[in-house]
């Protein structure tokens, strides 16, 4: 049927007309997937034995419970990671092989309605020796010069912006064993087998990467980067102290570079500073050093407004690992996503210790719809004054932007008309919302009695009319998995 797409023309009206019933719902405690958060599996390949993401595998993931084999728990999901290893290419360009196989992953998780976390990287091996690294991890470590990360960066992008659709966040990568930023050859070795910090043109030449990376997305997406100081140093230059500034609330998914870098934490809960996350590792003309109390607080202020995600590394570290500390401080960092291959020796605490099923609903976000005010009866070209309360009950608020729409579908022709509504999900931050807006029918609109539903539908319009990729709420007798809307349960007569 024919759909119609039409204008707001109040946003946040505080009127509500007299003919508005309200209606209240009941929250559900299923455990079910939405778009971009809560736990992935991993699959990395390399470019010397690749091997392909297999579409039926996805979409076995996509349509069931899944178990990690480590795991005690299991989990629905919409997320995948995927590392790319790209050893044969450390010294020459991209080939048309290997792009072609990319181009096929991506299509690959489009059928089967998932997304991808992304890495590039050129090692994921480590070799000991005699070095004075305290885990003897030992150079030379087998990452790639600046000029052959950017050359590849710009063959990349193409195909990155043809498929960011179903990209939900790029990790920077690219740098260092794992891509992880830490032990490379290329761009400063702050570890003690190094100089023992970053110098000031190091840090330059990672801004460098960082910044093509950015260039090569859509101003849609993000970047991740592996600790809070890459992005100081990125936004405020080599030189920034651990003190530099968060983003702001004005700041915020304004799709501006600093606004557009988020973190992940490949060892989070490992130790007091979560394995140098949370450190200073210094310029030219300063050491490394602890920083740990106040990166953290850094990251705490600039993750209300990017995204966040990660892996547990090691179970060691129990002060943090207990139920009441992981969930604290997921809740602080905002995270929005969790590996649940690695390392379950943490995670499988969190079973057992039970909070798991807790952490499981609660990674990113997750909106109970409280109530609403709804009208029943209107005329074409009428208000229609609409009311919700919303309890944001997830760690985070959705990082991608995406619209938010009121349907009404006659009960009879079954025609759809689309109200869209202003408000930005993106600022559904974890507590209570109300949005409240006005909307106008269009003059030709069909009379007759229509349900009311919502629509949270993604933001491409590739995957727009794909249910897999709506945001569902967690209420009671909503969702409909065939349409992807949410049903209000109100009726909307139209009268002639």
């Amino acid at each position: 049927m024919k759909s119609l797409l039409l204008p707001i023309i109040v946003l946040c009206t505080m009127a509500v007309s007299a003919q508005n019933l309200p209606f209240t719902y009941k929250e559900s405690v299923e455990d079910f997937a939405n778009p971009e958060r809560g736990f992935y599996l991993p699959f990395t390949t390399s470019t010397e034995h690749f091997v392909p993401l297999d579409t039926n595998a996805l979409l076995t993931f996509q349509q069931r419970p899944q178990q990690a084999k480590s795991a005690t728990y299991a989990f629905r999901g919409s997320l995948i990671y995927r590392s790319y290893v790209l050893g044969r290419f450390k010294t020459t360009a991209l080939d048309a092989d290997f792009l072609r196989l990319l181009q096929q992953d991506f299509d690959a998780v489009r059928v089967a309605g998932l997304k991808m976390i992304l890495r590039f990287s050129y090692i994921d091996e480590t070799h000991t020796g005699n070095c004075p690294d305290e885990y003897k991890i030992c150079p030379p470590y087998g990452d790639a010069p600046k000029a052959v990360v950017l050359q590849h960066i710009a063959q990349l992008k193409p195909v990155l912006q043809r498929n960011a659709d179903v990209m939900a966040v790029l990790q920077m990568g690219m740098i260092g064993i794992w891509g992880e930023n830490y032990y490379t050859d290329y761009f400063g070795d702050a570890s003690t087998n190094g100089l023992r910090y970053v110098p000031d043109s190091s840090w330059q030449a990672r801004n460098q990467v960082l910044q093509a990376l950015l260039d090569a997305l859509p101003k849609d997406r993000m970047v991740q980067v592996r600790t809070p100081q890459l992005k100081q140093r990125f936004v405020y230059g080599p030189h920034a102290p651990v003190e530099s500034k968060p983003l702001s609330k004005k700041e915020g998914f304004t799709e501006t570079d600093k606004a557009r870098i988020g973190f992940h934490n490949d060892c989070f809960l490992a130790s007091a500073d979560d394995y140098g996350t949370f450190y200073d590792y210094g310029h030219s003309l300063s050491k490394r050093q602890p920083a740990n109390e106040v990166l953290r607080h850094y990251f705490e202020q600039d993750s209300r407004y990017t995204v966040v995600g990660g892996e547990t590394c090691d179970d060691a570290f129990s002060p943090q690992n207990d139920c009441g500390g992981a969930e604290k401080a997921m809740a602080a960092m905002h995270y929005s996503y969790l590996n649940a291959a690695y390392n379950n020796a943490v995670n499988n605490d969190w079973e057992s210790g039970g909070c798991l099923e807790v952490i499981r609903s609660s990674l990113g976000y997750r909106f109970v719809l409280l109530s609403t005010d709804l009208p029943d009866t209107v005329t074409p070209r009428g208000r229609v004054n609409v009311k919700m309360t919303i309890q944001n009950k997830g760690y985070a608020s959705p990082y991608n932007r995406r619209p938010l729409q009121l349907v009404l579908r006659h009960q009879v022709t079954k025609t759809i008309t689309i109200l869209p509504l202003q408000a930005d999900i993106r600022q559904w931050f974890p507590g209570t919302i109300v949005c409240q807006e006005t909307l106008v029918l269009p003059a030709g609109m069909q009379s007759g009695r229509y349900e009311v539903l919502l629509n949270l539908p993604d933001a491409y319009a590739s995957l727009s009319h794909r249910p897999t990729y709506s945001i569902r709420l967690a209420n009671e007798d909503m969702w409909e998995p065939e349409t992807g809307y949410n049903k209000l349960h109100g009726i909307l007569t139209v009268q002639p």
